[in-house]
This record gives C-alpha cells, structure tokens and sequence, in this order.
C-alpha cells in the first residue's frame, strides 16, 4: 500500500436540537403549565488512535465529515434525542494541526488516545426551565446552538526507535531488509525508496525495536531538494539516528575519506537548518559497503579523525551482513537502556520509584532470600 502521510480534512459538527414551548393540556386540567422540553446535543467528531492503521490515504478520499444535528424537544416533557459521535480513526502518530492557522491542536502518539475535532452544539431549552412564581405561562424557550466547524490538516509522523539517514544509494534499505522483516525495493539508482519503510528487528524472542528507512538526503533537502525532506519529520520521533555512509567508489584514485566526509557534513548541516533538535539526537556513524574497501580499518581511523565524530562507529557491509548483527545488538542494549531511565523518570514523577537493590542478583535472588556463599 502506498504510504500516505498527510491529508486535509473538514469536519462539522452537529447543530443542536431547539427547546420546545409547549404547554400541557390535559381534561379537567386547564392550567397544567409548561411542559415543554429541551432540544438534544449534536454530534461531535473525535479522532482515536489506532496502531492497526498504518496510513492516512482514507482520508485523501473521504475529506468531508459532518456529524448529525440534535433532534428538537417536544412537549409532554420530552427531551430531543442527541446525535451520535463519528469516530475517526487515524495512526498512532498523527499530529492535527488547524489547516488555516496552522497551530497545532493533538499529537496522537499512543494507541486509544482520543481528541475531540469538532464538538456539537448544546441543545437548547424548552420553556419548562423558564417557570417561576411570576411568570406561569412562560413562552420562552431557546435554539440550539451550532457545532464546531474547522478545517484541519492530518500529518504522520512514523514511530520508530531507530532511524536511518544518509545520501541516495547509502545502502539503507539493504540494511533494513537485512536485520528486520521489512522489505523494500533495492536498486542502483537514487531515490529507490519514495517513502517510509518500517520494518521489526527482533533481537531475542523477548526484544525488539522498530527501525525506519527514510529516502535519501541531498543537499537543499531541508528548503525542499529532493525526496528526503518530506520525510524528515518522520526522524524527530526517534531515540537514535543511524548516519549511513558508503566507503566505496567505483573509482580506484578517488579520494575515499574526503568524499565521505563531504557526505557526512552535507546532512549534517541539512539536519541542522531543518530542526535543531534533530540535530542534536544521538547519531552513530555506520560505515557502510566495508566488502568493497581494501583498508576499512584505515579509511575509518582517518574518517572519525576528520569529522571529530564523538559518537559510536561502526562500520559493517549490509550486503553480505558483516558486523550488522553486532550493531543490533549494540542498538538493543542502547534502546533497553534508555527505556529503563524513561521508566525511571515516570515512575519519580508518578511517585512510585523505589531504587534498585545494588545487591541484587537476578540469579541469585534478593538479599533475602539468597542462597549462603
């Protein structure tokens, strides 16, 4: 199916329903009074998450939702029937921005998490409410008010832990379709991947992460060059970006660690003009297509030399799978790490932390219930 990840949409909301003005009329009754009731709410539009749903393209053809008005009250003290929600389900990521403001209104990024669109307008009053002491007979009654109108801009973001980057033809989508069950086109020319492919590294039946392949930079990306920049939204969900970088050249005389390092500078600087943050997420240098280098130990002791590259490097041929599963491994226990400070983080601010044991042993037990040295 085709990734799509942004979509316009209006959404209406219902009207609500009007207030009766009515009187009871009975026999033998002659002045029974006000009974008249109040008109039912409108329908609202609401959006929930949903983590089955992997794409926006139902709304590129369903752009109009409008929810149904409240029914009016009646008399006999009956209230009128309010209309039901429309629920709109969307992936777990998306961020709802007002299409003519462009402020931003939800950020969807947990599964049932739900938001109110539009809501419907309140019903309005029948006369009934309108009876006092000096005023028996009240005609008064009032119209349901109008629902929220707007118009709205559905934008996804994919949520994945690990995020690929790198030039055209870096070799991210050998990579992910080595390591994870993803399988995008390989080809030899630029720009083979045209959008997001997300793919499950399983590193042990119980760990996991979720690695994403965004088509290739070039320079300008971040001012609209290119392919790249319609999905550098997608990294800023990531705990880590893998800066792919191909090593080789078809060309014996060429200059292989200045050409690496022109690459690696020109999307970093394309990160930096498009969003600092970005930026300054952890970056791990992957030396790509190491089966085609004489030297690799080398070129990648001179490489981290000129950049000053402070963060991990690895380098690793994709093609044939040399040194991936060591990277896996070495990104699972980053990743499981990180988890632990997050859920250390949550646990202080819900106040219910409590620090490790530092003699405790998984194997052994706790220090009460280990076993005599």
């Amino acid at each position: 199916m085709k990734f799509v990840d942004e979509a316009t949409i209006e959404v209406i909301a219902g009207k609500g329903g009007n207030g009766a003005a009515s009187f009871r009329r009975e026999k033998f009754i002659p002045k029974g009074g006000p009974d008249g009731g109040d008109g039912g709410r409108g329908g609202s539009i609401h959006a929930v998450a949903d983590r089955n749903i992997n794409t926006l393209v139902d709304f590129r053809f369903s752009r109009l939702h409008r929810a149904k008005n409240g029914e009016n009250g009646r008399g006999s003290d009956q209230y009128g029937a309010g209309a039901p929600d429309i629920l709109l389900r969307v992936p777990v990521g998306t961020v709802i921005f007002d299409a003519e403001t462009g402020e931003q209104l939800f950020d969807l990024d947990r599964h049932n998490q739900k938001a109110t669109l539009a809501a419907g307008g309140a019903g309005g009053l029948g006369n009934l409410h309108f009876k006092s002491s000096t005023n028996r007979a009240p005609r008064q009654f009032t119209y349901g008010k109008e629902g929220e109108q707007r118009k709205l801009r559905l934008e996804l973001k994919v949520l994945a832990d690990v995020g690929l980057l790198g030039m055209p033809n870096a070799g991210k989508s050998t990579l992910i379709s080595k390591v994870s069950n993803a399988r995008p086109k390989v080809a030899d020319y630029p720009f083979t991947t045209l959008h997001p492919n997300l793919g499950v590294v399983r590193t042990s039946p119980s760990h996991s992460f979720v690695i994403a392949d965004i088509p290739g930079l070039i320079e300008g990306a971040s001012e609209g060059a290119g392919l790249g920049h319609l999905f550098l939204r997608h990294l800023s969900r990531t705990r880590v970006l893998l800066h792919l970088v191909d090593v080789s050249s078809p060309d014996p005389d060429a200059d292989i660690v200045a050409q690496a390092e022109a690459e690696v500078r020109a999307i970093s600087e394309e990160l930096r003009r498009y969003d600092a943050d970005l930026y300054n997420k952890p970056r791990w240098l992957i030396l790509n297509k190491l089966d085609m280098v004489a030297e690799p130990e080398s070129v990648q002791r001179a490489l981290v030399q000129a950049l000053g590259w402070t963060d991990p490097v690895f380098a690793i041929s994709a093609l044939t799978g040399v040194g991936t599963q060591h990277l896996m491994l070495k990104l699972q226990e980053w990743l499981d790490a990180q988890r632990r400070l997050d859920n250390e983080v949550q646990d202080k601010a819900d106040g219910s932390y409590v620090a490790e044991d530092p003699r405790f042993d998984e194997n052994r037990g706790t220090p009460d219930t280990a076993p005599p040295a």
